[in-house]
């Protein structure tokens, strides 16, 4: 089959990979019909990936058909339309009271991972996907949902909608998006849905800032973000901010636009071990601080209602549609943020 390798920085090539097979009896495999590439993609991209592996296949982000089923698959059958979550729990769990209760996190056995980080599990730009444990890491795509919507149900919806969360956003809230990539822009979404009444989204990019704003946003330039929340809330900043970037500066400033008693949420995937976090400003603040990654399937309960009734629209950032063997064109531009790109998804 073909797929997109992982050959060093800036280096992706469409190339030939062994085809997928089945990783137990209670695996599948999926044809490939569509995939994204995400923000978090761009670390590998640049050279700052999750392993040291060189040669794997990239990306978690698909949806597909199932082709082949073991035999102690019980959800899910040769012909079904799925989506597959990012995050993959493990066999040995979706069985300990925290798997049962929608909480991953805790699992008791910590056995989860990520699609195309490494040669560990190969990632979902391909052609072919060999999914581990599929009665918990796929699902028939939801009647009512499109494939750009379930697409988006993978990974990039459910982390904005986790940062939203993890932000403690209130009714009547005021709330700091920093980062407008497609996950800031669905954070930006979230926020509304879970009741802010005000969002400031900032961003250096103005078409990003523009596409805030037609989500009623409140556009702010980083430069001038900290000053212009001051104002506008006479000195009390945010309640929640949000963090949608991954690199030190836009999480300095996530904490900076935060006020007395405010929730920070960092769903960027930094990996500085170094980070100076402000103790005694969070301290003198009151401020309760969460990092964390997104348990996919964890949120789909309440988010795919809310896309079947049209209050979460994630299809509408996507736009760009190419080939999956112009696949190192498509990082090229997702990674220069060129031609207003904001999500690529590409096929086979």
């Amino acid at each position: 089959m073909k797929a997109l390798g992982y050959h060093g920085e800036k280096d992706i090539r469409y190339e030939e990979f062994p085809d997928p097979v089945l990783m137990g009896e209670d695996g599948a495999i999926v044809k490939m019909k569509s995939c994204g590439i995400c923000g978090s993609d761009l670390h590998i991209y640049h050279g700052h990936g999750f392993s040291q592996d060189l040669g794997y296949c990239v990306g978690h982000e698909a949806v597909g058909e199932v082709v082949e089923v073991g035999r102690d698959v019980k959800t899910l059958k040769v012909g079904d339309e799925v989506m597959m979550s990012a995050a993959v729990r493990s066999g040995g769990c979706g069985r300990c009271p925290a798997c049962r209760a929608g909480t991953p996190a805790k699992c008791a056995k910590q056995l989860w991972g990520c699609y195309g980080l490494s040669t560990q599990l190969q990632g979902c730009q391909a052609e072919g996907i060999a999914v581990p444990w599929a009665d918990n890491n796929a699902t028939r795509i939801p009647e009512g949902l499109t494939a750009d919507q379930a697409l988006l149900l993978t990974d990039t919806l459910p982390t904005a909608y986790m940062g939203a969360k993890n932000a403690d956003i209130a009714p009547g809230g005021t709330v700091a998006v920093v980062g407008l990539g497609p996950i800031g822009l669905m954070a930006v979404q979230s926020a509304f849905v879970l009741g802010a009444a005000r969002v400031f989204a900032v961003d250096l990019v103005p078409e990003r800032r523009a596409m805030a704003a037609e989500l009623g946003a409140i556009p702010l330039e980083p430069g001038t973000a900290v000053e212009e929340v001051r104002e506008a809330t006479d000195g009390a900043m945010v309640q929640s901010s949000i963090e949608a970037v991954g690199i030190d500066r836009t999480i300095e400033l996530a904490i900076s636009l935060a006020g007395r008693n405010a929730s920070i949420s960092v769903l960027g995937a930094n990996q500085n071990q170094a980070f100076k976090y402000p103790l005694w400003t969070a301290f003198n603040k009151s401020l309760t601080f969460r990092v964390a990654g997104c348990f996919v399937q964890s949120h789909w309960p309440e988010l795919i209602p809310l896309v079947q009734a049209g209050r979460l629209t994630p299809e509408k950032f996507i736009t760009h549609r190419m080939d999956l063997k112009d696949g190192a064109e498509a990082y090229r531009i997702f990674d220069g943020k060129l031609d207003n790109v904001m999500k690529v998804v590409m096929t086979p």
